[in-house]
């Protein structure tokens, strides 16, 4: 079973999303929180495998509590659930840890896979956070990868994970996600298999 905490401030937003989990017979929310102190606390008694997170609440907001419980859990994933696209609200997530960034009109079946996806280590970005991305990243002659960037890549064509690439690499796993995150946009994909499979047809990865 993957346990799934719930964050966000609107009760009714968390109702739905137990009711839209409670069906999967592989996810169990184990608890729920209306602002980041509250996550923070429950993060540290429940212990959930990966936790959707709202960015934007009163006091502690979500990309403060992603570092605070990061930094006691490495094993948490969090996933970030929310109606803001900016730029700014989406780079501050990635530096504080997310492992996804999906926003509140994603289907269930997005949104379940994203949780599965998280739980395993791997990154989802919504289609149009990876286009922002991309805009951001992508240099005028077109998309290259660094030697960081390759090195991470090719790890993950052999199959490992980011806790695998971080121990081989001698970097964090946030460092790999971010590594990770930065290739997606640059190649204007939004998971790992398809990032593989783009920098080798475009010659960027042997």
């Amino acid at each position: 079973m993957i346990r799934v905490l719930l964050v966000d401030d609107h009760p009714v937003v968390r109702d739905g999303l137990r009711g839209m989990l409670h069906t999967e017979p592989d996810l169990e929310v184990v608890g729920e929180a209306g602002s980041g102190q509250e996550a923070v606390v429950a993060a540290r008694a429940h212990r959930p495998d990966v936790i959707l997170m709202d960015l934007r609440m009163p006091g502690l907001d979500g990309v403060y509590a992603t570092e605070a419980i990061l930094r006691e859990s490495r094993s948490c994933r969090v996933v970030v659930l929310t109606t803001y696209e900016s730029d700014a609200d989406i780079l501050r997530a990635v530096e504080a840890g997310a492992i996804g960034y999906l926003l509140k009109d994603a289907t269930k079946a997005d949104l379940t896979a994203a949780i599965r996806a998280a739980s395993r280590g791997e990154t989802t970005l919504a289609p149009s956070v990876a286009g922002r991305l991309v805009r951001q990243v992508r240099g005028p002659a077109g998309p290259t990868l660094s030697a960081r960037e390759v090195q991470v890549l090719a790890l993950v064509a052999e199959g490992r994970t980011n806790a695998e690439i971080g121990r081989a690499l001698h970097i964090s796993e946030a460092t790999v996600k971010t590594h990770l995150l930065r290739t997606f946009g640059k190649l204007d994909v939004s998971d790992r298999t398809a990032a593989v499979t783009t920098a080798m047809a475009r010659g960027l990865l042997g």
